[in-house]
């Protein structure tokens, strides 16, 4: 199945940094989160319980970023996949962490991780 929410450049403010003075600060994050849905499942009943709810996948990366500092971006990005795998239960998902403006340069910043939940084998043999 090819079926796909993506949510892009969600934007949220938080204090997320190496620095203590990047943490000083509140800086733009931009998110974006791709998951698998059932989109013909979803359209078939025309009701939010058959589909993936984008709404809760924007809830849980705006608690993450305007939540506790972190020092990387890596970091935050691998919240953010927990949680939707997690509390939202697709199978895997890909989120990219994007500081719009890092300080002292030019440009953005971004990380992207896929992560998918554990497969049972994977469990039995003690794999993360």
């Amino acid at each position: 199945m090819d079926d796909r929410v993506i949510l892009t450049d969600l934007r949220f403010s938080g204090r997320h940094g190496v620095g203590d003075d990047e943490r000083a600060r509140p800086q733009e994050f931009a998110v974006t989160i791709e998951c698998p849905t059932d989109a013909r499942r979803a359209a078939a009943g025309d009701d939010i319980a058959d589909a993936l709810d984008y709404r809760r996948l924007r809830a849980i990366a705006k608690d993450v970023v305007e939540g506790a500092p972190r020092h990387l971006l890596e970091t935050l990005a691998e919240a953010i996949a927990g949680r939707v795998l997690q509390e939202a239960g697709p199978s895997w998902v890909r989120v990219r962490v994007t500081k719009v403006a890092p300080a002292g340069w030019e440009g953005s910043a971004a990380i992207e991780v896929r992560r998918g939940r554990p497969s049972r084998d994977d469990s039995a043999a003690g794999a993360p």
